[in-house]
């Protein structure tokens, strides 16, 4: 009965800060937000909260989901989604001025394509290190062998 009473109190506590927000792709928008670019692949808006209550906001609002890379850089906060899901990052600025700058991106086959691209140009790269590290070190290798043969022939 404990847990019950506990779990319907979380429930009331926390689900209206979810129920109040708007999403875009699928991912939860702060209401309070004052929205400057948004597009069918972009969403550009601004909050007048700090940094790290937008980073809780959107802790809270993806945990749970699997495949969500956070990334701590000097000047924001990505969010990346490494799944099937419809958006594939979310930045958040950290202050520069009054408001915190939040940025939602939509994937894109452009993004995806450009990944295997770099992936695919990267083994290559890699296989012609290593046949050329392979080659010269046969030459080296052959090179003595011959010089071996030939003291061993000539003495």
């Amino acid at each position: 009965m404990k847990n019950y009473v506990l779990f319907i109190l979380i429930v009331v506590l926390f689900f209206p800060i979810y129920s109040i927000a708007e999403d875009f792709l699928g991912v939860p928008v702060i209401h309070e937000g004052r929205t400057t670019k948004k597009t069918g692949d972009r969403l550009e808006m601004k909050v007048n909260l700090s940094h790290d209550e937008v980073v809780t906001f959107y802790r809270g609002a993806l945990e749970g989901f699997k495949d969500i890379k956070y990334r701590e850089w000097r000047d924001a906060t990505y969010i990346e989604d490494d799944g099937s899901r419809p958006w594939h990052s979310i930045t958040i600025s950290k202050k520069t001025g009054k408001e915190t700058t939040i940025t939602i991106v939509k994937d894109n086959w452009t993004w995806i394509i450009g990944t295997l691209v770099l992936r695919y140009i990267g083994v290559f790269v890699v296989l012609t290190f290593l046949f050329l590290g392979m080659y010269i070190s046969g030459k080296v290798v052959s090179g003595l062998v011959k010089r071996t043969e030939a003291r061993n022939a000539a003495g």
